[in-house]
């Protein structure tokens, strides 16, 4: 608002050049994760159940101590970063084709993480043990060492490859940006891993003795299974628009 000597005032509106509601609103939308709640219970209790990456954590600090442990997790969720790249890449060619091919892809990647859930669920009727911790002489610690150790077992994991382009596409809004919305999920997925496996790595004979443990091995698949099935069901069910 602006006033001249005559005591009459006038609206004076400024326009930034470059810059409106649509864009301001898309700026918004560009890390607008949907059902991010159902997005961080899944990926926690995924996180918790013991894997590959639980093992190679506990196999190392063993190796040289809480150090080679934490630095081996470091690498194994910097690995995300590549599985959440290249998932955002390919929804995002598969966004510039057609909305209705998004859909169709969520919708398989849907019912794989119910497979998922179901194959965990039918290993509980199987008579299987605790999970295999190799041990590992002790060695001198190295940095280098441990983190192409974790950095390579996620990257060239093709399971987890596969889960992350069936999982990260159920939770990105198409109005966002799905580069910034994955690199996001990575980032939580990162610091929920790193917790729990440095965690692991500090309290060494409890975790060995849990990963042991046929009994806890078959609660923590159960849960999973429960999780995965009932994750994929309920994407399945929710309206595309």
């Amino acid at each position: 608002m602006s006033c001249i000597d005559n005591g009459n005032c006038y609206l004076r509106i400024i326009q930034i050049h470059g810059i409106d509601d649509n864009s301001l609103n898309k700026n918004d939308n560009d890390m607008d994760i949907l059902n991010f709640e159902a997005f961080l219970i899944a990926i926690t209790i995924l996180t918790l159940t013991p894997g590959l990456d639980t093992a190679l954590v506990i196999r190392n600090t063993s190796r040289s101590g809480l150090a080679d442990g934490c630095m081996t997790s470091f690498g194994i969720c910097s690995g995300l970063y590549v599985h959440a790249f290249f998932s955002a890449v390919g929804i995002s060619a598969i966004l510039a084709q057609s909305a209705e091919l998004f859909q169709a892809v969520k919708m398989v990647g849907a019912v794989y993480l119910i497979w998922l859930g179901l194959s965990s669920l039918r290993a509980l009727m199987k008579n299987g043990g605790g999970m295999n911790v190799g041990e590992q002489a002790q060695q001198a610690y190295s940095t280098k060492r441990s983190l192409r150790e974790g950095f390579l077992s996620n990257v060239l994991n093709p399971k987890t490859a596969v889960f992350y382009l069936a999982f990260l596409p159920q939770f990105v809004n198409p109005e966002g940006s799905p580069l910034l919305q994955s690199m996001l999920m990575a980032s939580v997925h990162f610091m929920i891993a790193m917790v729990w496996q440095c965690s692991l790595a500090g309290a060494l004979n409890s975790a060995k003795n849990l990963l042991k443990n046929a009994s806890f091995m078959k609660w923590m698949e159960g849960v999973t299974g429960m999780v995965l099935v009932g994750l994929g069901v309920k994407l399945l069910m929710e309206d595309p628009t």
